[in-house]
C-alpha cells in the first residue's frame, strides 16, 4: 500500500511553511513512521494541520474553489496566511509500495483575475528508473491549466525518448486538479494510481450522535467520516464476511473496558443492529443506549478492521470523550494496525492527551508550537537526544511532554 514518507504545506493559515518527513530535496531527513502523532499546546496548528491534509483531499472530490469554501474554511483569503500575498502550495512525497521509487506531487492555488482560486501550477514527477542523483523527471506539468503530460510508464525512462510520449494538454475548468481528469485516463497509469491513493485518503469527523441514528437497511462497505453508517457497515460484513465479522466482534469486545460481547441483531426490515452486553445484564444494549467513548471506541477498531482499509487514516484528537486509561491501550492498537500486516494503512493523528503520548516512541511523535512571530513551527522528537536517552532510561514520553522537556531546544 502507498505511503506518505513526506508533506509540506505552505501559506495554509498559521502553517506558513511546515515540512513533515523526506522531501525530494531534503533526502537526509528520514521518513514519516507508519504511524504518526502531532502534539502540542491549543492554538498552535494541529487543527490546521489535520485540516490541510483534508483540504487537498477536497480538491480532488470537489475543487479548489468548493473546498475553499467548504467545512467553514471561509473562502481563500481567510486560508492564506495572514500579510502573505503568494499561493498557497502542497507537497506530498510518497511511495506506492516499499520498493518503489518515490514520486512527488505538487499543488499551488492561487486566485485568478477574477479573484477566484483556480489551480496555478501542478506536477507529479519520479525520477527514472536506475537513477539515484539529479531531479526527478516531471510526468505531468500543468501551470494555469496548460502543459504537458507523458503517456505510459517506461517512455520517459530511457533520456532522450521523452518526446515519443510527450503530449500538450490543455484543461477547460482551472479549478479543477489535473489529476482528477487524467487519472480516469488509461494511458495515464501513474496519474491514476495517484488520483486513486488521494482519493482513498480517510479523515475522520466521527461524533457518536451520528453513530446512534438508524441508518436504512443497505451493506455499505466502508466506515464514513461522520460514522453515522455503522449499521450499514455492520450490515456488510455481516453478510459478507460473516464468519470473520464475528471474530472481529469478539476481538473489539475484548479491548473496550466493560464490555463482554458484542453481536448483532437482524430487524423485520433487514436492518442489522449492534448489541453490547455488559454482562451485568441479562439482556444486552443497543448501540443507540452505548455511551459515547464506548462508540467511539468501537468505530475506530472497525475502521482498522476494514478488510480493504483506506491508505491513509487522519483522526483528530480521538481522546475527546475517552476515559484516560483507555487512551495508551487505543494508541497500540493504531500502531499495531499501521505496522502488523501487509498493505497496512498509514495513521496519522493529533492529540493534546499526555496518557496517549506515552504508548508512542520519539520517532513517532512531532511537536507543533507557535513561533514569536504567530507561524507555526514543528520538530520531532527523535531530533532530541536528551529526550530519547531519558526513554532509553524508562521515562514515559507524555509524562516528558507534561513537564515540557519536548519543546525545542
Amino acid at each position: 500500500m502507498a505511503v506518505i514518507e513526506g508533506f509540506r504545506v505552505q501559506n495554509y493559515r498559521a502553517l506558513r511553511d511546515v515540512t513533515l518527513g523526506k522531501l525530494s530535496n531534503l533526502q537526509a531527513a528520514e521518513s514519516l513512521s507508519p504511524f504518526t502523532v502531532v502534539i502540542g499546546k491549543n492554538g498552535v496548528g494541529k487543527s490546521t494541520l489535520f485540516d490541510a491534509f483534508g483540504f487537498v483531499a477536497d480538491c480532488l472530490s470537489a475543487d479548489v474553489e468548493i473546498a475553499c469554501d467548504i467545512k467553514q474554511r471561509g473562502g481563500f483569503e481567510r486560508l492564506r496566511s495572514m500579510g502573505v500575498d503568494e499561493s498557497i502550495r502542497f507537497e506530498i512525497y510518497y511511495r506506492e509500495a516499499p520498493k518503489e521509487r518515490p514520486i512527488t506531487y505538487e499543488l499551488s492555488i492561487s486566485l485568478d483575475a477574477s479573484g477566484r482560486p483556480f489551480v496555478e501550477s501542478e506536477v507529479l514527477k519520479q525520477r527514472r528508473k536506475g537513477q539515484t542523483y539529479g531531479q526527478p523527471f516531471p510526468f505531468l506539468r500543468l501551470h494555469h491549466g496548460k502543459g504537458i503530460v507523458w503517456a505510459g510508464e517506461i517512455a520517459v525512462e530511457v533520456e532522450g525518448e521523452e518526446d515519443r510520449a510527450r503530449m500538450s494538454v490543455e484543461l477547460t475548468d482551472t479549478r479543477q486538479l489535473g489529476i482528477a481528469t487524467l487519472g480516469t485516463l488509461k494511458e495515464h497509469p501513474r496519474i491514476k494510481r495517484f488520483r486513486d491513493f488521494l482519493k482513498g485518503w480517510y479523515l475522520s469527523y466521527f461524533y457518536p450522535d451520528a453513530a446512534r441514528s438508524l441508518p436504512s437497511a443497505g451493506p455499505q462497505r466502508h466506515l464514513n467520516i461522520h460514522g453515522d453508517n455503522i449499521g450499514n457497515v455492520v450490515q456488510f460484513m455481516e453478510r459478507e464476511h460473516k464468519t470473520r465479522f464475528k471474530t472481529i466482534l469478539d476481538r473489539i469486545a475484548t479491548k473496550i473496558p466493560g464490555i463482554a460481547s458484542i453481536d448483532t441483531h437482524v430487524t423485520e426490515d433487514k436492518r442489522v443492529l449492534l448489541r453490547f452486553n455488559d454482562g451485568a445484564f441479562g439482556d444486552p444494549f443497543f448501540a443507540q443506549q452505548m455511551s459515547d467513548g464506548t462508540l467511539k471506541v468501537f468505530a475506530y477498531l472497525l475502521l482498522l478492521e476494514d478488510p480493504e482499509p483506506p491508505p491513509f487514516i487522519c483522526i483528530e484528537e480521538p481522546e475527546n470523550g475517552l476515559y484516560h486509561k483507555l487512551l495508551e491501550a487505543l494508541a497500540q492498537e493504531f500502531r499495531l494496525h499501521a505496522t502488523g500486516r501487509k498493505n497496512a494503512p498509514q495513521i496519522f493523528v493529533t492529540t493534546h492527551q499526555p496518557y496517549f503520548v506515552d504508548a508512542l516512541t520519539p520517532k513517532e511523535v512531532w511537536v507543533l508550537e507557535k513561533g514569536v512571530d504567530g507561524y507555526s513551527r514543528i520538530h520531532r522528537v527523535s531530533e532530541l537526544d536528551d529526550v530519547k536517552n531519558l526513554v532509553d532510561e524508562g521515562l514515559p514520553l507524555g509524562g516528558l511532554w507534561y513537564s515540557d522537556y519536548l519543546d525545542a531546544r
